[in-house]
């Protein structure tokens, strides 16, 4: 029987489906119990509500409304998981279809089938800055690409007692879980939020303003340079298909140790660390967990902070300008004396750090990240 090439597109889009969880083909990597970025919609377990045929004849015939070029830049967004670019998928944002006894638009049904099967509202969803539509409302025509959208964390309150860990700002610094040193300077490597000790991060006469410093560890060492973000967008990565930006895999590292060279390897597409208008966003790229410590993130009241658990496919508002401005109080004997400042992030990849894992702080962590803004 003749085929043609649209007819073999939505049957490779309908492949490539995000695998419902139950099914026998769920990625058990993107859930799990606990953690705080989750909500209430990500612990959702059955995600469609009507029956497979029922899903596979609406997605059909929707997907055969849609132009061959179209549908070719969908299906290579969708195998490639996002390593691709990919341009907007401009469709009627108000076509309306039902599923079972659910009316879904188009956008929020095409986000349901190829990644999230959970989604419930597109108030959980957040747009990220590669799109063209962010920042732009067209009420007729709406990007629906789902990999030009990320799940919005929703921090649960309060937070889960696991989750917190003392600061422990008085360790003795020859404690061996003291705070790490850079191996080119021979300091410490969190720094004052006034400044910045390495050469790379001085900013030349008429050069760029950065807006934050980006150093990669392994463990209590760091591993090359630190990296000075100028774009307002960044991917932070260790194998990207078409990506540009901070690779870590051209990194040389002496590290030989097995579980190091394991989490390495699972970093993958990374992160994508993003300045918005109202604050720093952190986009999980990879297909692990990242676990992220700001003081922004906490209660500025509180004695501890917490370590957040971010699943693949989700963004999290990891720093706010705001907050941070507040959290400076040169009186304040927590924010005077602990090894970090208001002004840095730390991110952990694949494993966590804290009270309830045998990791109690980040410089035992095979490959993590620190952030440093600049507060000028």
């Amino acid at each position: 029987m003749f085929r043609t090439k649209r007819s073999g597109l939505v049957r490779r889009l309908w492949r490539s489906r995000a695998p419902v969880e139950g099914d026998g083909e769920a990625d058990t990597r993107t859930h799990g119990t606990g953690g705080c970025c989750m909500g209430t919609s990500a612990k959702v377990s059955k995600s469609h509500p009507g029956t497979e045929a029922e899903l596979k004849a609406l997605t059909h015939s929707i997907l055969k409304k849609i132009k061959e070029k179209q549908l070719e830049a969908l299906l290579q967004a969708v195998e490639s998981k996002g390593g691709a670019r990919s341009p907007c998928l401009l469709l009627p944002g108000k076509v309306d279809s039902k599923l079972g006894q659910h009316t879904y638009s188009l956008p929020l049904l095409l986000y349901k089938v190829f990644r999230w099967p959970d989604l419930r509202h597109s108030s959980e969803l957040k747009r990220l800055s590669c799109c063209e539509s962010y920042g732009k409302m067209n009420p007729e025509l709406v990007c629906c690409n789902p990999h030009h959208m990320s799940r919005l964390c929703e921090l649960e309150s309060p937070p889960p007692p696991y989750s917190r860990y003392p600061m422990d700002f008085l360790k003795p610094p020859d404690s061996p879980d003291s705070v790490p040193s850079s191996t080119e300077t021979g300091g410490t490597n969190f720094l004052a939020p006034g400044g910045f000790s390495d050469s790379q991060a001085l900013q030349e006469p008429g050069d760029q303003a950065h807006w934050c410093v980006v150093a990669y560890w392994e463990e209590k060492t760091r591993v090359g340079r630190l990296y000075s973000v100028q774009e307002p967008s960044l991917d932070i990565f260790y194998d990207l298909p078409q990506g540009n930006g901070f690779c870590l895999g051209q990194l040389n590292s002496d590290n030989k140790s097995q579980l190091v060279q394991k989490v390495r390897s699972k970093i993958g597409y990374g992160i994508q660390l993003t300045k918005e208008v109202d604050g720093v966003w952190v986009y999980n790229r990879s297909c692990y967990p990242i676990f992220i410590k700001s003081a922004t993130l906490d209660n500025p009241d509180s004695r501890t902070l917490l370590v957040h658990k971010v699943f693949p496919g989700f963004s999290i508002k990891a720093f706010d300008y705001e907050k941070a401005y507040s959290l400076q109080r040169p009186n304040d004997h927590e924010f005077t004396q602990q090894p970090w400042t208001g002004f840095t992030v730390q991110i952990s990849f694949v494993k966590g750090w804290g009270q309830c894992y045998t990791r109690q702080f980040i410089s035992s962590c095979p490959c993590w990240l620190e952030v440093i803004f600049n507060n000028r």
